[in-house]
């Protein structure tokens, strides 16, 4: 006998003084469901989780949640008026002898049930708020961002804790690697409609652009017909006085179902203009060290960064990350050492407190406010890369409508003032950008996007993100804080610093574990060789270690595929990782072609 669902949503309606939010829609939510609420910014998802949690009233439906069952939910801005500490906060509500409950979810996720409300930042507000919901262990819980202000170690005990519990649940976050590890569901709402795939995040772009193509193709044969149709009316009306009337009125009703269609939103005309071009050498850095008292934030570290370098800096909250950064690039000095600058460089950064917005100011204050982008005598006119826009144009070109251009910036979402901070930082030119947790509250379009864009970008680019898969997709050198003052560079982003430490990667659900592959052997120091160029050079030292990967990594999948009744019993894991085999072998004879020419190069050959 079918159980019945943990929520029901029945033809629920929902306007905000304007367009329709939600227009008849119904979903349910089964017990033990694990699902990803994605759509791009703007789309509703937020609004849709508080009307699950029942703190929106729709204007028309029914929303039922199982008798006996609670939901939870966890919001962005959480409202702590009323307590002294972000324990107390945590703790209310639980029964007596519970409270454990919250100083465990207090260890994991890393702060301080002490903290007075009154001097906590806006994460630990947050870090609180998903600790009580943790604690309280509802049936259904509904979480609208919960790794932003998260470093990875905090994820990590996240994903676990979620990964572990009989609850169900519901996820909003631009993080990818989190969803692909939880979720079995996918809810995607875009222009109104929610869709439902039973499948985790795991595939959902090509999921999503497979109905955008069918979805083009039914319009365009629609265009087709409807050009075909009104022709004949008017041709018609030479050949015939009396014209057939049904057609005419089925051409009526071809034009207003293609009136009602509702365009794709399209993604942000985002860009960056790269400065005048800096030196070969960005950033040189011998012997830097920093400590606050007693507290050593970095041991004595070297690093170059070379022109159009993409340095990522990983590690916990409070390592040091962003101090590193400020001394990299001359803001504050180190206690010993010494940092030298290259030439010619301009420099741009996105600040992940958002300092550089007022949240009194209007998105259109905001911009013209700006030095750097207003333009002499022009109250409407912001420079943009070197030419003059109008600032409404300019918001446009971010996805902010006219409406929206004397709106307070507090009153935008997360993901708004994230586009708006972009919208400055990418106005000027630049030759390094300074980007600190830039990924927080984007939706995954934009997120895509901004990879493009700095793919494309002729400048340097030093990153601090706790989002495992951007780093992956934009970095290739990985600084890691690795505690009590220690940095150390690993070749690679993310995924490759992990295999170099010999560390367990995550898996998807009901995927195998990747076992962790074995540390590189090390290279020892060689002299420079002649006829490389120095990213050559240091290409043939990083070749090893990523050969010696491959090869570990083609040996677990072919132990994996060994198994005779693999592909009788699991014919998904035996497809998908066959076509990894393939993959990583490919890869293998690419890397080791490409060590030997550079090898042969290196000895003059």
């Amino acid at each position: 006998m079918a159980r019945a669902p943990l929520l029901q949503l029945t033809d629920i309606s929902l306007t905000f003084g304007g367009d329709p939010v939600f227009e008849d829609l119904s979903l349910t939510v089964q017990q033990g469901d694990r699902v990803a609420l994605v759509g791009r910014n703007g789309s509703g998802k937020s609004t849709l989780m508080k009307v699950m949690a029942g703190l929106v009233e729709p204007d028309r439906g029914e929303v039922v949640l199982n008798a006996g069952s609670h939901a939870g939910y966890m919001e962005q801005d959480p409202d702590l008026s009323g307590f002294a500490t972000l324990g107390d906060f945590a703790r209310a509500g639980l029964p007596e002898g519970e409270g454990y409950r919250v100083e465990m979810a207090a260890e994991g996720l890393k702060f301080d049930p002490d903290r007075q409300v009154a001097t906590a930042s806006g994460g630990e507000r947050r870090r609180a708020a998903l600790a009580r919901l943790l604690a309280q262990a509802p049936e259904l819980m509904l979480l609208d961002e919960p790794t932003n202000h998260l470093d990875v170690e905090a994820i990590g005990w996240l994903e676990d804790h979620l990964s572990q519990t009989r609850a169900a649940y519901v996820i909003i976050s631009h993080d990818r690697a989190f969803l692909r590890r939880l979720t079995r569901a996918t809810l995607w709402i875009d222009r109104g409609e929610v869709r439902r795939r039973e499948r985790g995040f795991e595939g959902f772009e090509d999921w999503r652009e497979e109905i955008w193509a069918a979805e083009d193709d039914a319009r365009h044969k629609l265009d087709r017909k409807i050009k075909a149709e009104a022709r004949w009316a008017v041709e018609g009306i030479s050949a015939r006085r009396k014209r057939n009337q049904g057609r005419v009125r089925a051409l009526q009703a071809m034009r207003a179902e293609r009136a009602s269609q509702i365009r794709r939103q399209g993604a942000a005309a985002m860009a960056l203009d790269t400065g005048p071009q800096s030196g070969k050498r960005v950033i040189e850095a011998q012997g830097i060290s920093k400590a606050f008292g007693d507290r050593v934030i970095l041991k004595p570290f070297d690093l170059r960064v070379q022109r159009g370098d993409r340095v990522a800096f990983v590690g916990p909250n409070g390592a040091g990350k962003t101090t590193l950064i400020r001394m990299l690039t001359g803001e504050i000095a180190p206690d010993q050492g010494e940092v030298k600058l290259g030439t010619n460089l301009e420099i741009a950064v996105f600040d992940q407190a958002r300092a550089a917005l007022d949240p009194d100011q209007s998105l259109w204050d905001s911009l013209t406010g700006d030095p750097d982008m207003r333009v002499s005598g022009r109250a409407d006119q912001v420079m943009v890369r070197g030419q003059p826009k109008h600032v409404v144009g300019y918001l446009k070109d971010f996805l902010f409508d006219e409406a929206q251009a004397r709106a307070p910036v507090r009153s935008l979402s997360g993901g708004e003032k994230a586009r708006l901070l972009l919208a400055r930082l990418m106005a000027k030119p630049s030759n390094l950008l300074v980007l600190d947790e830039p990924t927080n509250d984007l939706d995954v379009e934009t997120l895509d996007l901004l990879q493009d864009i700095l793919g494309e970008y002729d400048g340097t680019v030093l990153l601090v993100s706790h989002d495992r898969d951007f780093i992956d997709r934009v970095a290739d050198t990985t600084v890691a804080m690795e505690g009590d003052g220690r940095a150390v560079t690993y070749a690679g982003g993310w995924t490759d610093y992990r295999a170099q430490r010999g560390e367990d990667q995550p898996a998807a659900p009901g995927e195998p574990r990747k076992l962790a592959q074995p540390s590189p052997l090390p290279v020892k120091p060689r002299l420079a060789k002649n006829g490389l160029s120095f990213t050559e050079k240091h290409r043939l030292e990083e070749l090893p270690a990523i050969i010696q990967r491959l090869e570990a990594e083609i040996a677990k999948l072919s132990e994996f595929l060994s198994d005779p009744e693999l592909y009788r019993t699991a014919p998904a894991k035996f497809r998908k990782a066959t076509d990894a085999l393939g993959e990583r072998q490919a890869m293998l004879d690419k890397a080791e072609e490409e060590w030997l020419l550079l090898e042969e190069k290196a000895s003059g050959n």
